[in-house]
C-alpha cells in the first residue's frame, strides 16, 4: 500500500488491485474513527477524507499503515442488490450481438449469470461500475458518438463491465436493457448502492416492468 497526500484534507491510499481497495474502504469505515469526513474507493485506491482540524495527514497515513491487513467477511461482502431489468428495452443488442457472435438471449442468459461487484460510483451521482463481465461479453466497444440522452435506469455493457445509468444523461455505452427501478434519488439523499456491494440481474418482461417503474431499490441481503 503507498499513501501520498491529496490535497490538505486527504490522504490517496494506493492498492495493489480492486479487491484489496474494497477491503480497506470497508476496514476504515468500520473502524469510523472521529476525524473521518469520507471514504472513496475507485479502483486500485481509496481517498481517505479527513478533519484537518482534529488531524494531521501524517498522524492519518500512520494510522492507515496501522490497520489489520483482514477484516470480518461478512462486514466487507457489502450489500447484495437484485436488480430486474426488461431486456425488451435496449437500443444495442444488435450491436452487442454482433461483435460478441453470441445471440441476444445468450447475451441475456451471461448477463444475467454473473455476479457483479461495485468497484467504483461516479460519473453522474451513484452510477455504479460493476465488474467483471463474463469472457465472451467482454470486448464491446463504446458508441462511436455517445448518445446525447440515456434513459435513467438503462443497463449497459462495454469492455470487461457493466453499468446503469441512474438519471437521464448522456452516455456512449451499449443499452441492452432497462430496470424499472430508482436506485438513486439526489434530492432525498437515497444512493443504496457502494462500493463492495454485490450485483445481480434479473430478466423480468414488460409487464413486470410497468408494475415495478418508480420502485425505489431495497437491498436484498
Amino acid at each position: 500500500m503507498k499513501l501520498v497526500p491529496l490535497g490538505d484534507q486527504a490522504v490517496l491510499a494506493n492498492l495493489p488491485d480492486e479487491a484489496a481497495a474494497v477491503r480497506l474502504a470497508a476496514v476504515v469505515r468500520g473502524a469510523n474513527p472521529p476525524w473521518l469526513q469520507d471514504v472513496v474507493p475507485a479502483y486500485a485506491s481509496v481517498g481517505v477524507f479527513f478533519d484537518a482540524d482534529a488531524i494531521s495527514g501524517a498522524d492519518v497515513r500512520a494510522w492507515l499503515t496501522r490497520l489489520p491487513q483482514g477484516a470480518d467477511a461478512a462486514r466487507l461482502a457489502g450489500s447484495t442488490h437484485v436488480i430486474p431489468v426488461c431486456y425488451e428495452l435496449q437500443l444495442d443488442l444488435p450491436r452487442v450481438c454482433g461483435v460478441t457472435g453470441l445471440s441476444a438471449d445468450e447475451v441475456i442468459r451471461l448477463h444475467t449469470a454473473t455476479e457483479f461487484t461495485v468497484y467504483a460510483v461516479g460519473f453522474v451521482p451513484g452510477f455504479p461500475y460493476l465488474g467483471y463481465l463474463p469472457p465472451p461479453l467482454c470486448g464491446v466497444p463504446r458508441l462511436e458518438s455517445p448518445r446525447v440522452r440515456v434513459e435513467p435506469g438503462s443497463v449497459a455493457i462495454t469492455g470487461r463491465q457493466s453499468a446503469i445509468y441512474p438519471a437521464a444523461s448522456p452516455g456512449g455505452w451499449n443499452l441492452i436493457g432497462r430496470t424499472p427501478l430508482t436506485i438513486v434519488d439526489a434530492a432525498d439523499d437515497f444512493f443504496p448502492i457502494r462500493v463492495g456491494d454485490r450485483v445481480w440481474f434479473e430478466r423480468i418482461d414488460a409487464g413486470k416492468y410497468r408494475r415495478l417503474e418508480g420502485t425505489r431499490l431495497s437491498v436484498e441481503w
